[in-house]
């Protein structure tokens, strides 16, 4: 075992550590607040919903469910 190497690793690895201690805390600071417009395509990125001239499908109407519901409106009316 060499000590010297093993010691030199260690310092190196502690250097690359540090590094990314400072890099972290950078991020976890922020910038502060964004200031201006944002660009072209991260206003296009946030967009939502359908797109434009889409329209809603029609629903399927079922057929044998009219005539239950009549029977239900009828047998309630009886009632």
């Amino acid at each position: 075992m060499d000590v010297s190497k093993i010691l030199a690793e260690l310092r190196q690895e502690r250097e690359q550590l540090e590094e990314a201690i400072v890099s972290l805390e950078r991020l976890a600071a922020g910038r502060g607040k964004r200031r201006g417009r944002p660009p072209a395509w991260m206003s296009e990125a946030k967009k939502r919903g359908r797109p434009p001239g889409s329209k809603n499908k029609p629903a399927a109407q079922p057929t044998e469910e009219p005539e239950q519901e009549q029977n239900l409106s009828t047998s309630a009316a009886a009632a």
